[in-house]
């Protein structure tokens, strides 16, 4: 008989990206304008990994998804009211800054130290889920410092499709380069898994998964520890809305050769 999975999902807020997000510089480092106001959400890749990891979870009897997230204590409660209407989790909370400043290592050691603090977690029947990327720091590199933070030596980047069998075997297909994918078996557990996009649309908000959330979402909250995450050894000297610049020709019958070099010589004038 397969036993139970743990699977562990590590996602966090960013700003609603329908929002004007402009940088400026505040005493504590860079930072946006008027932050705490802007609506967050759930990070998408950090969305799309959750919810893979409550499909996965429904294959096995027994198993259970911890939501793992580093933030703001009350932006993180705002967020909750409606992410716990989606699947089933136990959230393992941090309060502390999230956003496209703070330094992906010292990120990642904060987050595996949750991992390490939920009681009785055996690695060996283990899965640790994430984004591939983020959307307030496309870094791409937390992951992989999570999995060696915490001593896991199998890790996938920019997975679509994962496969449990019945001895624990699981099979991965990565994305590699011309719409490609790369088929990886690995013969047990524990592995971080850093998904894409995965193959689920977001899932029906149900009030009775929320309410079921939501009793142990508010404890975790409130026993969340403060952690201090910075900038790590990175100065900003200037934070700026990047200006934008259009010049459009239109041309006909060009070979791909002469597109590309005339794209490369725009770009050096």
């Amino acid at each position: 008989m397969s036993k139970p999975l743990n699977i562990i999902v590590c996602g966090s807020l960013v700003p609603d990206p329908l929002q004007t997000l402009e940088p400026v510089s505040t005493p504590q480092g860079p930072g946006l304008k008027n932050e705490q106001m802007l609506p967050s959400v759930l990070d998408p890749w950090a969305a799309c990994a959750l919810y893979e990891a409550a499909a996965l979870a429904k294959t096995r009897a027994g198993s259970k998804v911890y939501l793992v997230a580093l933030g703001p204590k009350a932006k993180l409660q705002q967020l909750m009211m409606t992410v716990a209407q989606k699947v089933p989790f136990e959230l393992i909370a941090a309060n502390g800054p999230a956003g496209g400043f703070t330094d992906a290592k010292e990120t990642a050691e904060e987050l595996a130290k949750l991992i390490k603090s939920i009681p009785n977690l055996d690695l060996s029947s283990t899965l640790v889920f994430g984004g591939c990327a983020s959307a307030s720091r496309d870094a791409g590199v937390t992951m992989p410092f999570v999995a060696e933070k915490l001593g896991i030596n199998e890790f996938f980047a920019g997975v679509d499709e994962i496969k449990v069998a019945d001895d624990d075997s699981f099979t991965v297909l990565e994305r590699i380069e011309g719409g490609k994918y790369l088929s990886s078996t690995c013969k047990g557990f524990p592995a971080v898994v850093a998904w894409a996009t995965g193959s689920l649309p977001e899932p029906p908000n149900n009030p009775q998964v929320g309410m079921m959330n939501m009793r142990g979402v508010m404890p975790a909250l409130m026993k969340a520890p403060v952690v201090n995450v910075g900038s790590g050894t990175i100065a900003y000297e200037k934070t700026e809305v990047p200006s934008a610049k259009r010049d459009t020709v239109v041309k006909k019958d060009m070979s791909a050769e002469a597109i590309a070099q005339e794209i490369v010589e725009w770009i050096k004038g």
